[in-house]
């Protein structure tokens, strides 16, 4: 009795160590709960500074929707262009999300990439997503070679799958371009480079999807995260698979607030405004 006693009180103060080395560089907000089976909350550090906004989804309430839904509509049929762009919150109202995040990478009609001021990016323009697409089970995009997606399957089953055509089981995909953890272990990356990011993974038994927006570009408040930061982190969080999403000034988290109805970000985006976007993953609950 008294061994098992210091093993709980062993744990306690460890509990307490961790609490404060973690306290030391920043602090966490108390978790929310907007709607049955979505968490969220928000952890700030001072060294390095950052911002980081995580989303936690159970997967096995039946009243949880994870789905994906592309901007506005096609606007040349079997042309190359599949979607326009369209800010998250605009697609949330529409489809009814509770959360929502920006998607996968895309290309716009005549625009170059830009961040801040110089982004160009605006409602209505012709878009098209960089990898395999599918929402509410019609395929609207394939991708010339395989990348990583998040699958929601017919069986409402969620996995990671390296994909450039989606599957006839597969219900809703959205694709990213590196894996962050594979087998609960962040990858090595090539890029160091720092920006803002936005996550997907899963934890080892696949009924927790791990959301993670981090913001970027704004020295001495949040200078973002490279690849393998990313990884380090959603690995932290318990993802036994995880995958990076667009980032940069696409970088979202939006959710509903239950007292009014409305949308609300977040996050701090670093283009200072939500950009729009060619496609977005959200999760409704009935």
């Amino acid at each position: 009795m008294k061994y098992a006693r210091k093993i709980r009180m062993t744990g306690y103060i460890a509990a307490l160590f961790l609490c404060g080395v973690l306290a030391s560089n920043g602090a966490s907000t108390a978790p929310q709960y907007p709607y049955p089976g979505i968490t969220y909350y928000t952890e700030t550090r001072t060294n390095p500074p950052m911002h980081l906004f995580i989303a936690e989804v159970d997967l096995t309430n039946p009243k949880v929707h994870v789905r994906v839904a592309p901007g506005g509509p096609d606007p040349d049929g079997p042309g190359k262009w599949q979607t326009t762009l369209m800010r998250p919150t605009q697609v949330a109202n529409r489809e009814n999300f509770d959360l929502v995040v920006n998607g996968d990478f895309f290309a716009a009609r005549n625009i170059k990439d830009a961040e801040g001021t110089n982004s160009r990016y605006a409602g209505d323009i012709w878009a098209s997503v960089s990898g395999s697409a599918v929402s509410d089970g019609k395929a609207w995009s394939q991708s010339v070679s395989n990348r990583p997606c998040l699958v929601v399957h017919k069986d409402k089953s969620v996995d990671i799958e390296m994909l450039s055509h989606p599957a006839a089981d597969d219900w809703e995909v959205i694709a990213g371009n590196e894996i962050l953890v594979k087998d609960g272990k962040p990858m090595p990356h090539r890029s160091k480079t720092r920006n803002p990011r936005t996550a997907v993974g899963l934890d080892a038994s696949g009924t927790k999807l791990i959301i993670l927006v981090v913001d970027g570009r704004k020295p001495g408040v949040s200078i973002g995260m490279g690849y393998e930061e990313m990884g380090a982190e959603m690995a932290r969080l318990g993802c036994h698979q995880a995958l990076n999403l667009d980032g940069g000034g696409s970088s979202v988290m939006a959710v509903r607030d239950p007292s009014n109805g409305e949308m609300r970000i977040l996050n701090v985006p670093s283009d200072g405004h939500e950009r729009p976007v060619a496609n977005t993953l959200g999760i409704s609950v009935n």
